[in-house]
C-alpha cells in the first residue's frame, strides 16, 4: 500500500511538462515488460502492454501541442497503473529483486522525497506546500526559456524541449534496472549512483553552472531577432 501509494504520487509529482509523465512511464513499463518477459510472466507481460498501448494513444494528442493533458487524476492513475504492475512482477517473482521497482522509479521517487527534504528542511515549510522549485521546472526556467514570446507559444518551445531532458536523466536509473534486476547489492549501487547523480545535475542548475551549449535560450535570441536585455522584458508566471 505505501509503495503503491507513493509511486503513484510521484508521477503526479513529475507531471510537470508535456510528454514527461507518460513517456517515463512508457520506459517504467518497457522495462516492466522486459523483466516479466525473463521470468515468464505473461500476464504482467499483457497487462503492461494495454497500459503503454492506451499511453501511447494519449502521447499522439499531448506531444508536443498539448491538445489534451493528464491532469491529477489522469497522472495518479498511470502512477497507480504503473506501481500495481511493478509490485505484482515482485511478488510473483522471487527472483526479481525489491529493489528492481525502487530503482526503476528513482527519478520520480527521488525528485518526491528530494522536495519534501527541500521544503521542510531547507525551507520550513510543509513539505505538501507546491513551489516552482522542481528540477523540471527549474530546466525549464534556466535552460529553455526562450528570448521571445513567440518561441514560447510555439507547440515546439520551450515546453516541448524541457521534457527530453527529464527523460535522459531518467534513463540510466531505467536501464541499470533492467540490467540488474536480479542483483540487489547492484540495485543498491546504481540507486546511490543515480541520486548523485541528480544531486550535482540539481546544484549546477541552481548555481548556473551550466555548460553554454545546453543553455537553449542562447540559440533562440539570435533566432528571433532578440538582442541584449531583450529576453527580460518577457515574464512568465511562476511554475507550481
Amino acid at each position: 500500500m505505501f509503495a503503491i501509494g507513493g509511486l503513484a504520487h510521484a508521477i503526479n509529482i513529475v507531471d510537470g511538462f508535456n510528454g514527461l509523465a507518460g513517456v517515463i512511464a512508457l520506459l517504467l513499463l518497457a522495462a516492466i515488460i522486459y523483466v516479466a518477459g525473463q521470468v515468464g510472466d505473461e500476464t504482467v507481460v499483457a497487462l503492461s502492454l494495454v497500459v503503454a498501448a492506451a499511453l501511447l494513444g494519449f502521447l499522439i494528442f499531448n506531444y508536443p501541442r498539448g491538445l489534451i493533458f493528464l491532469g491529477d487524476g489522469g497522472a495518479y492513475l498511470v502512477g497507480f497503473l504503473v506501481a500495481e504492475l511493478a509490485v505484482l512482477l515482485v511478488q510473483r517473482n522471487t527472483s526479481v529483486s525489491p529493489w528492481f521497482p525502487l530503482l526503476l522509479f528513482g527519478y520520480p521517487v527521488w525528485e518526491t522525497l528530494f522536495s519534501g527534504y527541500r521544503r521542510k528542511i531547507l525551507q520550513g515549510r510543509s513539505p505538501g506546500e507546491p513551489d516552482g522549485l522542481h528540477l523540471h521546472t527549474l530546466i525549464h526556467k534556466r535552460l529553455l526559456r526562450p528570448a521571445s514570446r513567440a518561441a514560447t507559444q510555439s507547440a515546439y518551445g520551450a515546453n516541448a524541449l524541457t521534457s527530453p531532458f527529464l527523460w535522459l536523466l531518467a534513463l540510466p536509473a531505467v536501464v541499470a534496472a533492467v540490467l540488474f534486476w536480479e542483483n540487489t547489492l547492484a540495485l543498491q549501487v546504481s540507486l546511490a549512483v543515480f541520486i548523485a547523480l541528480y544531486l550535482v545535475v540539481y546544484r549546477q542548475i541552481v548555481l548556473f553552472r551550466v555548460p553554454s551549449f545546453l543553455d537553449l535560450r542562447s540559440r533562440w535570441a539570435p533566432m528571433q531577432g532578440v538582442k541584449g536585455g531583450a529576453a527580460a522584458a518577457v515574464e512568465e508566471p511562476e511554475e507550481i
